[in-house]
């Protein structure tokens, strides 16, 4: 497998994560029916259907009615396709790792773009991935870097309470300090998968590296639209990222000038 073969994978699952990305706050199927133009309801032709290109092609408009086609899907598939090759590259000599950010990875995509949205999660999303977190773990101990599978579903499941709880523990002072809800079960869902799949130090990691995205974000936003409330998801999904590909580097960094 190479760089290349990843990347045209990585288109084909980026165009499901769009599928699931539209019906799912619909509490539509994701399976049936089959692809269709939410505008006209007419079946895409499997040669529209072809990731990147087909956009390209169709000038960005459906074939039979010509309503525009949100350029949401070309940004999700070549988003999901990069960031599976970075994967693959960062870790092609532990396909544990490479297949468990993966799937990691995924279901950050579908969350942040839903939260963006809906500013919801759907709980399919977090309670599922946690679920293949703890079950990944124990197939492939090499995940989380365990001598064992036990000890993998252990180092999980304490990973998953760090980050949730660090979360919930946030919003719970958020609460008592400002006397309205800081903090959404869905986040706090989230940031339990994430500790699934990376352990408790990388949780907590990024636990810490989402605010500075956050605080960006909410400034800007603040700013120009005076809003009070954003999606907190896509931050806290951004952090998972940094903390996959750096958070090694970082902690031990940190530890190094620290001792």
């Amino acid at each position: 497998m190479d760089g290349a073969i990843v990347f045209v994978i990585g288109l084909m699952v980026g165009s499901f994560l769009n599928v699931c990305i539209c019906r799912m706050p619909k509490k539509e199927s994701i399976v049936m029916p089959p692809s269709h133009c939410t505008a006209c309801n007419k079946n895409i032709l499997w040669y529209d259907n072809i990731p990147v290109l087909s956009y390209i092609l169709l000038g960005g408009k459906c074939r039979f009615c010509k309503a525009r086609i949100s350029l949401r899907y070309v940004i999700v598939e070549v988003l999901t396709a990069s960031l599976l090759v970075l994967l693959f590259l960062a870790f092609r000599e532990n396909l544990s790792k490479f297949f468990g950010y993966s799937i990691l990875a995924c279901g950050l995509i579908i969350s942040t773009f839903i939260d963006f949205e809906i500013t919801e999660i759907p709980d399919e999303i977090s309670l599922g991935g946690l679920a293949a977190g703890f079950i990944f773990a124990f197939a492939f101990p090499a995940l989380l870097d365990a001598p064992s599978r036990f000890s993998a579903l252990i180092a999980s499941f304490i990973g998953a309470v760090a980050g949730g709880g660090s979360i919930y523990l946030m919003g719970l002072l958020g609460k008592i300090m400002f006397r309205k809800e800081a903090m959404g079960g869905g986040d706090v869902k989230l940031m339990a998968m994430i500790g699934a799949f990376l352990g408790w130090k990388l949780a907590i990691l990024t636990f810490f590296i989402a605010p500075v995205f956050g605080a960006a974000v909410g400034i800007a936003l603040k700013i120009k639209d005076g809003r009070e409330i954003i999606p907190y998801g896509p931050h806290l999904s951004l952090a998972a990222i940094v903390a996959i590909f750096w958070g090694e580097k970082i902690l031990n960094l940190f530890f190094n000038r620290l001792y």
